[in-house]
């Protein structure tokens, strides 16, 4: 019998890293509209519908629900998804996945923002309450509360109070049972992963404290607070989320310009940066978030093997201002002269030998300079 999984959508390329969104109670996935597209430019976004929201089926969990159960469905999407560790971002609810997640399971669990969503949410009763009244008369009630507990006045999105109406009581309900039982308070200073908190000055479900509480937990996280962004602050000011987003998930160009610098030495890059202008900042961030961020973090190839297959790359398209760069680098992979030398004399054969006489020209000045 094939398992029962949350709906989900998927953007963006199969090949790049992955992030999932978490949706706030009482809405879809439609919550990340006007953000998931630019995210998955760069990610393997995959936002995920609630039990009973969306199209998600209803019967994904029960009364007594807790958080944890959401995040065990969380995982077996990943899972089927073929996903092992991922970027997270989760609104309210789906920020106390992302906590949970980031407690139980931080092996899997890259980085984490959680946005509009708190360690606690107020205590059980109102939740208790607010389950109890669903079960008896459903959701028109709060269809009717919907932009006053969502966003500031005069904004809506019709479409994410449409959601709020057509979720399943049953399982809104259930959901109302994890908030109900949620406190994880006592443990966020166990949150290992990089960690963006994101606040709306204007959220009365879950105020700019509780998201304050939460930075001043979690060791190293950054605090942002969004001005006009009441409770769905991703629907109500996209652009000021996704910067934040942007830049909390471009560890990739951190990480990279560590590699870049192991690899081509500080002197290089250095020289790299003080040549850096606002014409050129956007091509070096490119350089250090995929060609070594990402390409040259992948532990599938050695490092002395990448060099190998560079020093071809580069005698082969004849680009010899790079190879003297990248023979410095070779060198400083592991390589030695003499295998320096036979990658450049296999690349007679492959390249030619007018490529290769070039080659070891550049080479063996390169070497001598160095003392080689």
């Amino acid at each position: 019998m094939t398992e029962k999984l949350l709906n989900f959508r998927a953007e963006g390329p199969a090949s790049a890293p992955p992030l999932l969104l978490g949706p706030s109670l009482g809405t879809s996935y439609a919550l990340w509209d006007k953000v998931a597209p630019e995210l998955s430019i760069t990610h393997r976004v995959i936002r995920w519908d609630l039990p009973g929201h969306g199209g998600s089926a209803p019967d994904l969990i029960g009364p007594g629900a807790t958080v944890g159960d959401l995040a065990d469905l969380v995982l077996a999407l990943a899972d089927s998804l073929g996903i092992g560790q991922f970027a997270y971002a989760g609104v309210s609810l789906g920020g106390a996945v992302g906590l949970h997640l980031a407690v139980e399971h931080p092996e899997r669990v890259s980085s984490l923002a959680v946005i509009c969503s708190s360690a606690h949410f107020n205590g059980s009763k109102p939740w208790e309450e607010r389950a109890a009244r669903v079960r008896s008369e459903g959701l028109d009630w709060l269809v009717e509360s919907a932009n006053s507990r969502w966003f500031t006045p005069g904004f809506t999105v019709p479409e994410l109070v449409a959601d709020q109406g057509a979720a399943d009581p049953a399982a809104y309900a259930a959901c109302c049972d994890a908030l109900a039982a949620f406190d994880l308070r006592s443990r966020l200073s166990e949150i290992g992963a990089r960690t963006l908190v994101i606040a709306g000055r204007e959220d009365p479900a879950t105020p700019p404290a509780h998201l304050r509480e939460i930075a001043d937990a979690v060791a190293g996280a950054a605090l942002v607070e969004i001005p006009g962004a009441s409770h769905l602050a991703p629907a109500q000011c996209p652009s000021a989320v996704l910067s934040a987003l942007r830049a909390h998930l471009g560890g990739g160009a951190r990480l990279g310009m560590a590699v870049r610098r192991e690899v081509l030495g500080d002197e290089h890059v250095d020289r790299a940066q003080a040549r850096q202008t606002p014409f050129t900042a956007r091509y070096q961030d490119f350089i250090s978030r995929y060609a070594w961020g990402e390409i040259w973090t992948d532990t599938t190839l050695s490092r002395r093997e990448r060099s190998m297959v560079t020093l071809t790359a580069l005698i082969a398209h004849g680009h010899y201002d790079e190879l003297a760069m990248h023979v410095r680098a070779a060198r400083r992979n592991g390589l030695t002269v003499e295998e320096i030398g036979a990658v450049l004399l296999q690349s007679a054969v492959y390249c030619g030998v007018p490529a290769a006489n070039s080659a070891f020209a550049v080479a063996q000045r390169v070497l001598e300079e160095d003392g080689d």
